[in-house]
């Protein structure tokens, strides 16, 4: 029998947000920065859709703004086995802590912590025909609904 019951379990405590990234080129890209200030992990997937090259970066970035500042990086994918088939794909995370303390520089003060609130990915394929989709996986400090919603163009 089918549930008539709505369950939003992991949609309320979860966003989920998708980019496909196909830069045509060969050079670092930031990809997508989301507002992290209501969450408190933080997790982006790289998935390989198109060519075999290689990954050359995958880091998670913040900012104090999510255009206009400087990039500070919050951790590094050491690409030890290249995602070089298609749905390939490499994982990297972090806590609300461990990027506080890289874009704030390991200042605690509550008035930059809460001004460092953009978290993004920086991404680089070798070759500029090859693409990929990035996912970011946030985990909500407390659960709300619509965290996590479908989205059809």
């Amino acid at each position: 029998m089918v549930s008539s019951v709505a369950s939003a379990k992991l949609s309320a405590s979860l966003k989920v947000v998708a980019y496909d990234f196909d830069p045509d080129e060969s050079a670092a890209t930031d990809i997508g920065f989301v507002d992290f200030t209501d969450y408190e992990t933080f997790m982006a997937i790289f998935v390989r859709t198109v060519g075999t090259g290689a990954l050359e970066t995958f880091n998670i970035i913040g900012n104090y703004v999510t255009d206009t500042g400087t990039d500070v990086t919050v951790k590094v994918h050491a690409v030890a086995s290249e995602p070089d088939a298609l749905m390939d794909k490499v994982i990297l995370e972090c806590t609300a802590a461990e990027f506080h303390t890289a874009v704030t520089g390991g200042i605690t003060t509550l008035a930059l912590q809460q001004g460092a609130k953009y978290v993004g990915v920086e991404a680089e394929l070798a070759t500029s025909t090859d693409e990929g989709v990035v996912i970011y996986i946030m985990g909500a400090k407390r659960p709300a609904s619509g965290l996590t919603a479908d989205s059809i163009a």
